[in-house]
């Protein structure tokens, strides 16, 4: 990348400016690994029952 700004300086100051404003910051919750490895887990369980149920029904089993 080019070490040259593009941009003038009041036009970098004014992009500093949005960017520290706080305008495009969200607040989020911790990312909890294990909530979503045991909700794709159960999705794994439930889609594994639902075909062994039609496996049986359908006399694979």
């Amino acid at each position: 990348m080019s070490e040259d700004n593009k941009l003038s300086p009041e036009d970098m100051a004014r992009v500093e400016k949005y960017l520290n404003s706080g305008f495009n910051r969200t607040e989020r919750k911790p990312f909890r690994g294990f909530i979503l490895l045991g909700g794709i887990w159960l999705v794994i369980a439930a889609l594994g029952w639902i075909s062994y149920e039609i496996g049986k029904q359908a006399g694979y089993l």
